[in-house]
């Protein structure tokens, strides 16, 4: 069944879209302190379909993140006791436990390992401000660690360029479908051994 390569198609008009950088920068910033889906959804296929826009897109993506992660420390540092409930309810209560562990424990390479992996930023923008960590480290290991993330994105879609875009147009309902049963796998082996 080949449902994900209208969607393919369909991101990629978006990344054509004029007003396509505007919204890489606000997913960027909104990602960064609330919102779930991050920019590299968007980052990679706008890289794609202009490689040769690929670094200025991933500097909007940095830029903009680290702004909304200031919006994030913001909110642990100013408003975290109006969030706390939410956050108990929510899923990200144990990621929220364990990002103030990775704070005691490596300080500031910890918000560069959230900026950099898979971990949700938002989590430790948040939890920075509540244990008030120093604003200019803050910035600094941002920096460092959106930027190398979102460079990297650019890098590799850049050098794959109209070949990658061709290629993974023909792939891309096999990478969906792999993508969806890892997903459910790995779903079923949480909750298998979660208990």
């Amino acid at each position: 069944m080949r449902i994900f390569s209208p969607l393919y198609d369909r991101v990629l008009s978006w990344a054509r879209h004029p007003h396509a950088p505007f919204y890489l920068g606000g997913l960027s910033f909104a990602e960064s302190s609330f919102f779930p889906i991050p920019p590299d959804v968007i980052l990679a296929p706008m890289s794609l379909a202009h490689p040769d826009k690929a670094f200025f897109y991933a500097t909007i993506t940095t830029l903009a993140s680290v702004a909304g992660g200031l919006l994030g420390y913001l909110i642990g540092y100013f408003a975290f006791e109006m969030i706390q409930p939410w956050l108990v309810e929510s899923h990200y209560h144990a990621s929220y436990l364990r990002a103030q562990e990775w704070f005691y424990t490596w300080g500031f390479w910890a918000i560069f390992l959230a900026g950099f992996s898979p971990i949700p930023y938002k989590v430790f923008t948040v939890t920075a401000g509540v244990i008030s960590m120093a604003l200019l480290p803050f910035v600094i290991a941002s920096l460092i660690g959106r930027g190398a993330r979102f460079f990297l994105v650019a890098f590799l879609m850049k050098l794959g360029g109209a070949t990658m875009e061709v290629q993974l147009r023909r792939y891309v309902d096999g990478i969906g479908w792999a993508t969806v049963i890892l997903m459910i796998i790995g779903l079923i082996a949480w909750k298998v051994f979660a208990e």
